[in-house]
């Protein structure tokens, strides 16, 4: 009895390391595509170089450090992975971040999500407010400055704009005067950045108000410092 619960033990083992060696070995079990929910812009081949798992045997997948790597993307806001013994095997849900403006600079446009992180543009988006960027000391073709992060008070001024002024549909931008646009009358409004914005638009529409009162021409109206407003005259008026 002892030889044959011997031979048994044997066989058993035998048996679990050809099923392991065929675990290992079979193709079956190494991942070459993934099940993606969610995606809404992104591609499936873009999610899957992402994940950083191809041809990974599925044992080795960490679903912890997939999603890790999945949120280097300036695209995803977050992503969930889940692994199973189904095919395909990896299970990926993603949330994308949601532009809020499209940020044109040297002929480069990409979008920019409400906390200001810069991200790659997607197809067109013409509800979105654009920001063009004039500062020329950027060679023709430099990606938007900062590269990742787009400060939250340019942002921040730039949604408050589109909001009170809705008919504008495009804002210029520079370090030095912060956002502004042309007015259809032929002068430069300049507003600066911040949350101020409804009182720099109140204080706006009133030197206006006044200055066509007075029958006078504007070149610049300047309310980046509200407690300091100026305009400059047309030459001749």
């Amino acid at each position: 009895m002892y030889i044959r619960w011997r031979y048994v033990s044997g066989v058993i083992v035998l048996a679990m390391l050809i099923l392991l060696g065929i675990f290992f070995i079979s193709d079956a079990y190494y991942v070459h595509n993934v099940a993606i929910v969610g995606r809404e812009t992104m591609t499936d081949a873009e999610v899957y170089a992402l994940a950083r798992i191809a041809d990974t045997h599925v044992f080795w997948v960490d679903p912890a450090q997939v999603r890790r790597s999945l949120l280097e993307s300036p695209s995803i806001a977050d992503a969930q992975v889940a692994v199973t013994w189904n095919n395909p095997m990896v299970i990926i849900t993603l949330q994308e971040r949601e532009p809020a403006l499209v940020w044109e600079q040297n002929g480069v446009i990409t979008w920019i999500d409400v906390q200001g992180r810069v991200m790659e543009q997607r197809g067109e988006r013409p509800e979105l407010l654009r920001v063009v960027a004039e500062d020329a000391s950027l060679a023709d073709g430099e990606t938007p400055l900062p590269i990742e992060q787009i400060e939250a008070d340019i942002v921040n001024g730039a949604l408050q704009l589109r909001e009170l002024l809705p008919e504008r549909r495009e804002l210029r931008f520079t370090t030095v005067l912060g956002l502004g646009f042309v007015d259809p009358g032929g002068w430069e409004a300049w507003f600066g950045t911040g949350t101020d914005m409804p009182e720099k638009v109140l204080i706006y529409n009133a030197i206006i108000a006044n200055l066509q009162g007075r029958s006078i021409q504007p070149g610049v109206v300047n309310l980046t410092n509200p407690d300091a407003p100026f305009y400059t005259a047309r030459a001749g008026r």
